[in-house]
């Protein structure tokens, strides 16, 4: 019999990585694409396949004309229907006044956070629609919901992807399609983002003040159990939006921004 499958389109070290080990550990056939790094991904496909899970890799560059449907295409043919994806690419440039946000920088953001969400729609939700059913999970940020200064690319991007999602929800959720959009408001304990971002020393100076023990940093395999819940709730009480945050930080309507 084969594995309904599950594509993970950001499938880093973070939230990708662990929500892909989460639904291989559930029966799952993991579809992981990445951007760069074969040798990490083809890691993480090896703890899936010694844990007892089946996963296959994919480099993908989503901005790429083209690469999205192509993906898809080739997931439905040769290993299975897409029962669930989950779209996971973040389009953080860091804080930009507007005079150093160029013209590409900002495009770059919306190709990523809302283009790309969008091509992967028209690609797979006619598939999922013929099969009278399917789930998209997108992992959103607090810039979704509220802009803030240096933020002009992230937050207009972020704030197209949240309407998108409503969008597709409107249109899809009747016909089977189970769309929720994330708002992950605050700092996920990830190395392959906000580790780059702060560099290694800094990021272990924030593990130590406010992660590991302290659980102030959120970890990203509780965020997949949440991710594997939403993908198994019923019809009836489908979740359409939620945010997350470790139980130590303020919402992101009571505080102006995160202070690192």
């Amino acid at each position: 019999m084969t594995k309904p499958v599950c594509l993970v389109i950001g499938a880093g070290a973070g939230i990708g990585g662990h929500t892909a080990k989460r639904f291989a550990r559930e029966g799952f056939h993991a579809c992981l694409a990445r951007r760069t790094d074969k040798e990490g991904l083809d890691r993480l496909v090896g703890e899936i396949v010694t844990e007892g899970g089946s996963a296959t890799g994919f480099l993908l560059n989503a901005v790429e004309e083209h690469s999205i449907e192509r993906l898809v295409e080739t997931i439905e043919a040769d290993v299975g229907p897409i029962e669930v994806a989950i779209y996971n690419l973040g389009a953080q440039i860091g804080d930009r006044a507007l005079a150093d946000t160029s013209l590409k920088a900002f495009e770059m953001g919306w190709r990523i956070a809302t283009f790309g969400l969008f091509r992967l729609a028209v690609t797979l939700f006619p598939r999922m629609v013929q099969r009278g059913k399917g789930t998209l999970l997108v992992t959103s940020a607090t810039a979704a919901m509220r802009g803030n200064a240096g933020q002009h690319s992230h937050a207009a991007a972020m704030g197209g992807r949240r309407m998108l999602c409503q969008t597709l929800n409107a249109q899809f959720a009747s016909q089977g399609i189970h769309v929720a959009h994330i708002v992950v408001d605050g700092v996920v304990d990830a190395p392959d983002t906000i580790g780059k971002m702060l560099g290694p020393v800094r990021f272990q100076e924030l593990r130590e003040r406010k992660g590991l023990e302290k659980d102030g940093l959120m970890l990203p395999a509780e965020i997949a159990n949440t991710y594997y819940h939403l993908a198994q709730q019923h019809r009836s009480a489908w979740t359409h939006e939620l945010d997350l945050r470790a139980f130590s930080d303020l919402a992101w309507w009571n505080h102006q921004r995160l202070v690192l």
